[in-house]
């Protein structure tokens, strides 16, 4: 048996050095009057909304400080996720029932157009369509999930409870009960993140690796944006980094807390195992193909959640604290790999002495209200920014692209204004 790899998700560690992408440095003063769009940040969110404001007729160039795709996109979970990861309840005291709802229903839809465009262009990405179930193990838990379905059903928003008998027949889950969501899907999220890439490449958007944004500098209707190599002239400047990361942004940190999250990868689960954790596809629905069905997110907090990868391992994402000192995340990765084995092997007794091939980690900031900002901020008015997405999912990157391309066009929809900066 190998060790554990600790440090880099099996995403990337699969992957063929002879295939990673490579795009130039930006370099000079670039050979365009004003570029409309720059965007800075070349992982999932940066590369989709390239992607839209590529195949939207704009002139796009997309600044990567290191490698399209390595960073946060590579270290997540890759859940396509119907929900925003906070309970329905709590998101309506923070922003009232009618963004409440708005809010969810975008998400939903936005898991669903996600889906569709990764099989329309045919990115290779393991695309696999399977819903979740959220699950309380203890009457704590099962009294939330119960004042999270009233808040649901009063919203008028689907919210189907599975009994324990159902549960332990689908999931191999010893339960009380469950809430089902029937959409969602999960991917690799790298393979889908290089794959944007080149389809925005493809309509005419500009790919810069290795170009870090220096300074911007702007006037009343344009800006100017500064790389180690170059300069350009933008319109409109995305940034897509998920935190506040640049100086320029820093007086923008006050709205985030500041986390991490843990993920484990578990060796070769035994067949004889794997058949005694609940239906497969195949066997619960007659379809050709045995495929492990749904993700499980329990009701703690902060929650677990668990999917299959290629239906031989398990994966579980929980164990979320405040983001620790860099000396200090060897030590911390080390310990949290082990708690969350543990903590799975409690779920699934008969995993236990299963050991993990992978431990990694994902930094993430959170909003008040728990949803993502997402759009304009009034103190930069020609920027747009995607900031905050604590779901746990890569629903926010999809989503994050079309709000950005509606309110550059100012064509907003209704429920965007759910995810705007609220302070």
């Amino acid at each position: 048996m190998s060790e554990p790899k600790y440090g880099p998700s099996p995403w990337l560690d699969q992957f063929p050095k002879s295939r990673v992408p490579s795009y130039p440095r930006h370099r000079g003063v670039t050979a365009t009057d004003v570029v409309d769009v720059v965007i800075v940040g070349g992982g999932l969110t940066g590369c989709a909304t390239a992607y839209a404001f590529a195949s939207a007729g704009a002139k796009v160039i997309l600044l990567e400080a290191d490698q399209i795709g390595r960073g946060t996109t590579a270290l997540s979970s890759g859940w396509i996720s119907e929900d925003p990861g906070v309970p329905f309840g709590d998101l309506e005291k923070a922003i009232g029932l009618r963004l409440a709802r708005h809010a969810w229903q975008a998400w939903r839809r936005a898991a669903l157009d996600f889906a569709a465009l990764l099989r329309r262009l045919d990115i290779k990405c393991n695309l696999e369509e399977r819903g979740s179930v959220t699950v309380a193990l203890t009457p704590e838990q099962m009294a939330r999930l119960e004042r999270d379905q009233k808040s649901r059903r009063e919203a008028d928003v689907d919210a189907p409870m599975l009994n324990a008998r159902t549960i332990k027949s689908e999931f191999g889950l010893d339960a009380i009960a469950g809430l089902r969501s029937k959409e969602g899907a999960t991917i690799d999220p790298y393979r889908a993140c290089v794959g944007l890439a080149a389809a925005a490449a493809e309509r005419g958007a500009q790919l810069f690796e290795r170009s870090p944004v220096r300074k911007i500098t702007f006037g009343r209707k344009t800006a100017d944006v500064f790389t180690a190599g170059g300069s350009m002239r933008v319109k409109r400047i995305v940034v897509a980094t998920g935190v506040p990361t640049l100086s320029l942004f820093k007086s923008l940190r006050r709205h985030f807390w500041f986390h991490t999250t843990y993920l484990a990868l578990t060796e070769l689960v035994p067949a004889r195992i794997r058949q005694q954790l609940g239906l497969t596809r195949r066997s619960a629905e007659g379809a050709k193909g045995a495929r492990r069905a749904s993700i499980v997110r329990d009701s703690a907090q902060p929650a677990h959640i668990v999917r299959w990868v290629n239906d031989e391992r398990l994966m579980v994402t929980g164990a979320d604290t405040e983001t620790c000192p860099p000396r200090q995340l060897n030590k911390v990765l080390v310990q949290k790999t082990g708690q969350l084995m543990y903590e799975l092997s409690t779920l699934y007794p008969d995993i236990s002495g299963i050991q993990p091939e992978y431990g990694w980690s994902a930094d993430y900031a959170r909003t008040a209200e728990g949803l993502p900002y997402i759009g304009a901020h009034r103190n930069f008015p020609h920027h747009l920014f995607a900031f905050g997405d604590s779901s746990h999912s890569v629903t926010g990157a999809y989503l994050a692209s079309r709000i950005l391309l509606r309110e550059h066009f100012e064509e907003m929809d209704r429920g965007d204004a759910a995810f705007g900066f609220h302070r």
